[in-house]
């Protein structure tokens, strides 16, 4: 069995190893700053508020966090839910019904579900394929939506955002991104189309707290009336116990963490890079990764479950990821790199994975 999931040491059957398997990407999720605040919120509203917002449920905390997160995303509106995989299937539920949808096809599950659950028509595109994307968007004349992630959670490589955002402009689509994997890390923190200068052409922005701010739950950024009519017709959102008030006053601090260190994300990258490099060099596939989240592809199960059993033999602890999660030969080690990992760690990483070339 695992302790301290989220530490940068884990605890595994009695012993610890250095954990490359969390998303806990700054190192928050133990923060005294972020705690503090989760307890000031139980003190002030209790533990739950035991109803829907739109019932009796709407502490005026929620307001203030929604508050935030719009000026945190420079967009008109937000609205908190309580997962990411609820905020993408209430999303697409809501906006999709009379729209073709265009998804990437490595997209997360929780879009793919969305779509479906809308019954909308839709395309997936080949993974970050411009081309293909455009000859789908010129055969339908039907409103249009292209749905992809920033930040693919299984390979740690990029969205070509701008080249969407062209091709949404000349198809009149309407874009939304998935930040989930961005948030915290890119832009000083405000996610990965803000880096790339494109925020401002996105239509909607969602992303999560349970990841880089090292908290729970998601968020959807957007405009006044995108969000007023996700309130009144988004079913995740009617019928949900608004999240705890301790959530959202963990979720409150964590962004004002974040605008106050916002070097703590491209510091991350600074390490990621180094470490990419350095696997590159011993001969690991790494797929395209440009994030925290390095794959390194062995292809079969075997090869990747020997693996991670040796990493643990030198003190790691990574994920290993198979098919259905990925697919089909491609099986890999997900390494997941985090603000908090010193000059001790990273030699560490780099001997384990010496040490697991030579074997493999």
């Amino acid at each position: 069995s695992i302790s301290a999931h989220a530490k940068k040491y884990i605890n595994l059957n009695g012993s610890n190893y250095l954990n490359l398997s969390s998303n806990n990407y700054l190192g928050l999720a133990d923060s005294a700053y972020l705690k503090q605040s989760a307890i000031s919120a139980i003190e002030k509203f209790g533990c739950s508020s035991c109803a829907s917002r739109l019932v009796s449920g709407n502490f005026e905390i929620y307001n203030e966090l929604e508050s935030t997160i719009a000026q945190f995303k420079h967009t008109q509106k937000a609205l908190v839910l309580n997962a990411g995989y609820v905020a993408n299937l209430t999303l697409l539920q809501a906006l999709a019904k009379d729209a073709v949808v265009f998804s990437d096809k490595l997209n997360h599950a929780s879009i793919v579900d969305g779509i479906l659950l809308s019954r909308a028509k839709f395309h997936r595109y080949a993974h970050c394929d411009i081309e293909m994307l455009e000859k789908l968007l010129k055969k339908e004349t039907a409103n249009k939506i292209i749905v992809t992630d920033t930040i693919f959670s299984m390979d740690g490589d990029a969205a070509p955002l701008k080249e969407i955002v062209s091709l949404a402009k000349h198809y009149d689509a309407f874009v939304i991104v998935d930040e989930a994997h961005a948030t915290g890390i890119f832009g000083e923190g405000r996610g990965y189309a803000y880096q790339k200068g494109v925020s401002r052409d996105i239509d909607c922005h969602m992303g999560t707290f349970s990841k880089a701010l090292g908290s729970f739950g998601a968020y959807i950024a957007s405009s006044e009336l995108v969000i007023d009519y996700l309130i009144n017709n988004a079913r995740g959102f009617i019928f949900s116990t608004a999240l705890p008030p301790a959530v959202i006053g963990a979720n409150l601090a964590s962004i004002d963490y974040v605008l106050k260190n916002p070097q703590l994300g491209k510091n991350l990258l600074s390490i990621s890079e180094n470490i990419r490099q350095y696997l590159k060099k011993l001969g690991f596939d790494v797929g395209n990764s440009v994030s925290q989240i390095i794959p390194v592809i062995l292809k079969t199960n075997e090869a990747v479950l020997k693996a991670q059993k040796l990493l643990i033999t030198k003190g790691i602890f990574v994920g290993a990821i198979r098919p259905p999660t990925v697919p089909k030969n491609t099986s890999r080690l997900r390494i997941s790199l985090r603000a908090d990992l010193d000059e001790n760690d990273l030699e560490l990483i780099k001997d384990a994975f010496a040490y697991l070339g030579n074997i493999l």
